[in-house]
C-alpha cells in the first residue's frame, strides 16, 4: 500500500476521508503490469473530483505507483482511493482546496469461479433499498454503507450477487455490479440518475453492444420487465460479464445470445 506515495498502512484520524466518507474510489485490474481500461478510469476519477470539489492527483503520477505496486504479480487488483485530505471538526469543507490523501492498495485477483461467467450465476433480491441523490447519482464515491449492509443481507455462498432497488421498487444495480436486461433483442440498463454507480464495464458494454448493432435503452426496470426479460447479467471491470441463470424466488433464465455476443467482445483476463 502507498499512501501520497509512501509504504505505509495508516492515515491521518483526522483524514476526512475517514470521518465522513469524503473522497472518491476506483477498483481495476492489473494484468502483468499494465492496468485494465486506465483512461476511462481516470476520466470517471477525474470528473467525480471535479463534482466533489476534490483535488485530482495527476494521472501519470497515479498510473507510476499503481505500477511500482503491481508490478510482481501476474494479475491484481488495484484499488485508487481519492480523499479531501485533512481537516478539522465538522462538515462544512475547507474554503482553500486542501491536499487530497490518495491511498494505492493492491490486491491478488480474485478467485472467481469460470462457471460464473459460462453457466450464469444465482443472484437474490435485496431488501435494502437505495436512497436517492441526483449530486452523487453515477460517482464511485467513499459512502458505500449502503452496498455493506445490502451485502450482508445474505450468506450463502451459492448466491452470486443481490440486486439492489430504489424507493420506488426499480432495479438498479447489483451491490457491486450494474444490471442489464434483454427482451425481443433490445437491451436495458438504469439512467442512474438518482443513484448506482456509472461503471466502467458499463460503460464498455453499452459501446460495445452500439458496435455490434444492439439496441440499448437507459431506462427504469420494474419488476414486470425484470420477470418478462429474455436475458439477464452483472457486470463490473473484474468480473467482466456474469449472465444471471435465476433470481430466487422470482424468475429463471437461459444464457441467451446476446450475453454470449458481448461476452466473446469483452475480455478482462
Amino acid at each position: 500500500m502507498l499512501i501520497n506515495g509512501v509504504k505505509a498502512d495508516a492515515v491521518s484520524a483526522l483524514d476526512r476521508g475517514l470521518l465522513y466518507g469524503d473522497g472518491l474510489f476506483e477498483t481495476l485490474g492489473v494484468i502483468e503490469g499494465e492496468p485494465c481500461n486506465w483512461s476511462r478510469h481516470m476520466a470517471r476519477l477525474s470528473k467525480g473530483c471535479q463534482r466533489l470539489g476534490l483535488e485530482m492527483p495527476e494521472s501519470q503520477l497515479l498510473l507510476s505507483e499503481v505500477v511500482t505496486l503491481c508490478q510482481d504479480q501476474k494479475q491484481a487488483v488495484a484499488k485508487i482511493i481519492v480523499t479531501r485530505g485533512v481537516g478539522g471538526r465538522g462538515y462544512m469543507p475547507a474554503s482553500i482546496a486542501a491536499t487530497s490523501t490518495r491511498i494505492i492498495q493492491c490486491f491478488p485477483w480474485p478467485n472467481f469461479s469460470a462457471e460464473n461467467s459460462q453457466q450464469g450465476v444465482a443472484v437474490r433480491i435485496c431488501t435494502l433499498r437505495l436512497s436517492e441523490q441526483p449530486l452523487l447519482a453515477g460517482l464511485k464515491h467513499l459512502n458505500r454503507l449502503e452496498n455493506v449492509l445490502a451485502r450482508g443481507e445474505w450468506q450463502d455462498p451459492s448466491i452470486a450477487e443481490g440486486l439492489l432497488r430504489n424507493g420506488l421498487g426499480d432495479f438498479v444495480e447489483g451491490t457491486m455490479s450494474n444490471l442489464f436486461v434483454v427482451d425481443k433483442g433490445v437491451m436495458s440498463t438504469d439512467p442512474l440518475k438518482k443513484c448506482g454507480v456509472a461503471g466502467i464495464m458499463r460503460e464498455i458494454v453499452i459501446e460495445q453492444a452500439e458496435n455490434l448493432g444492439i439496441q440499448c435503452m437507459q431506462q427504469t426496470i420494474d419488476e414486470t420487465r425484470l420477470k418478462a426479460a429474455d436475458e439477464l447479467f452483472m457486470c463490473n471491470s473484474l468480473i467482466g460479464i456474469w449472465p444471471v441463470r435465476e433470481i430466487v424466488g422470482l424468475s429463471e433464465y437461459c444464457v441467451g445470445p446476446i450475453t454470449r455476443q458481448l461476452q466473446n467482445a469483452i475480455k478482462v483476463n
